[in-house]
């Protein structure tokens, strides 16, 4: 697999700061744990490579609410704290709240994107049958290349996962081999 290079490349981390705080968050919290994880082992590698990570999250219709505040939230939350724990963003990390699915809904992101000169994203998080997906969708939509490592995305079921990750792959022609192939 050819290498990424650093001035064209981003991290895109999708609602990892999150509380699960909805009915299906248990069963989402138990795919993101171990998602969560190989995120942050493959934010390490690509940050020492000069990878910038973006993190765009949900305000979760919390108006007032602002990235910092969100992540205190999700530190105080028993559901979203292990996660939040394991991905808390660094000083040098850009964020994007935004109102929908889409990373690209009503966000500053493409113009974050092209002030970096990105044109290829890795997008990582949850869930990666809806907010994943949508985001991965505009993406392509606006002409950026694709990887979404199928083990640093999570969904409410295997299932949903499995097809996402399919549709994603064959419809978006993103690459989505596992993380360890990210270079």
């Amino acid at each position: 697999m050819d290498a990424l290079s650093p001035k064209t490349c981003a991290l895109v981390l999708i609602d990892v700061i999150n509380a699960f705080a909805f009915p299906a968050g248990p069963s989402l919290l138990a795919a993101a744990v171990p998602a969560a994880r190989r995120i942050a082992t493959l934010k390490k590698r690509l940050s020492a490579s000069g990878i910038p990570a973006i993190y765009v999250n949900d305000n979760f219709g919390e108006w007032k609410v602002d990235f910092r505040m969100q992540i205190q939230r999700c530190l105080t939350e028993e559901r979203g704290r292990q996660v939040a724990e394991l991905l808390l963003p660094q000083d040098e990390d850009y964020f994007v709240l935004k109102p929908r699915h889409s990373g690209f809904y009503s966000t500053s992101l493409d113009v974050l994107l092209s002030f970096l000169g990105t044109r290829t994203l890795i997008l990582t998080g949850f869930a990666t049958d809806i907010c994943v997906l949508y985001t991965a969708n505009d993406a392509y939509m606006r002409g950026y290349a694709l990887r979404v490592p199928s083990d640093c995305v999570a969904a409410e079921t295997p299932g949903r996962n499995r097809w996402a990750l399919t549709h994603i792959k064959t419809r978006l022609f993103a690459n989505t081999a596992a993380s360890p192939s990210v270079r």
